[in-house]
């Protein structure tokens, strides 16, 4: 069997309140997986995450 891939992760924090946003930047914090304030989630570094992230770099930023 096949060794699997060792998948890179990527630390983000949700730091600033999504309050009188557009409608779309709270939809990404919420497919992000964000709850909450000062929130730290881990994912998968992807392209596709990378771009969310870039979309809110006001209300979310990369942890190490």
């Amino acid at each position: 069997m096949a060794k699997p891939a060792i998948v890179a992760k990527i630390k983000l924090q949700y730091f600033r309140s999504k309050i009188c946003t557009p409608t779309k930047h709270k939809l990404v914090v919420k497919g992000l997986g964000f709850t909450r304030l000062n929130q730290i989630v881990e994912r998968e570094d992807t392209p596709s995450v990378r771009g969310m992230v870039a979309k809110v770099p006001h209300l979310v930023r990369v942890v190490d």
